[in-house]
C-alpha cells in the first residue's frame, strides 16, 4: 500500500511548497521490504533496537555496560544493532584514543526523539498488560470451544 497524497499533506511540513516531500512519499510503497521508512521502523522497533534506545535515554553507556543492562543479548547482536542505529543517525559512537580503548554510546537528538517514542509504547504496554492478558485468555478460550 502506498502513502496517499492526503496522508502526505497531513504530515508536518507537507503541503504547499513541499512538492519534493510529496514526491518522496509517493515514490515509495511502505509495504515493500526496501522502503526506507519501513527499514528505519524495523531498526527502531527491533527486539534489541527498542531496548538499546530506551536504555540510552538514561545516559551514555560503554558497550559492556550496555550489554549487561539489556541482558540476554549476544555481543554480535548488540554490535549489529548499535551499528545500524548509528548508521540511521540515532546513536553516536565515541571512541576515545586511550589504552585500553574506551567506546561510549549515546543518543543523538534524533535518537532521543525516537527513544522517547518507543519508551512511551513500552510504558503503554506495561500499563495495559492486564488487558492484553484478558484478551489472550478470551481468545484462547474461544479457540478451545
Amino acid at each position: 500500500m502506498s502513502v496517499s497524497t492526503h496522508e502526505v499533506e497531513g504530515r508536518p511540513g507537507a503541503g504547499a511548497g513541499t512538492a519534493g516531500t510529496r514526491e518522496k512519499w509517493d515514490k515509495y510503497v511502505v509495504g515493500e521490504a526496501m522502503c526506507p521508512y519501513r527499514l528505519v521502523l524495523e531498526h527502531v522497533t527491533s527486539r534489541w533496537g527498542v531496548l538499546v534506545l530506551i536504555q540510552l535515554l538514561d545516559r551514555p553507556y560503554r558497550f559492556s555496560e550496555l550489554r549487561r543492562a539489556i541482558g540476554r543479548v549476544s555481543e554480535k547482536m548488540l554490535t549489529q544493532t548499535l551499528q545500524t542505529l548509528e548508521r540511521d543517525g540515532l546513536v553516536h559512537r565515541d571512541a576515545k584514543p586511550v589504552i585500553p580503548p574506551r567506546v561510549d554510546y549515546s543518543l543523538t537528538d534524533l535518537g532521543r526523539e525516537a527513544a522517547r517514542q518507543v519508551r512511551d509504547l513500552a510504558l503503554w504496554t506495561e500499563r495495559r498488560m492486564a488487558d492484553v492478558e484478558r484478551a489472550r485468555e478470551a481468545y484462547d478460550e474461544a479457540k478451545r470451544v
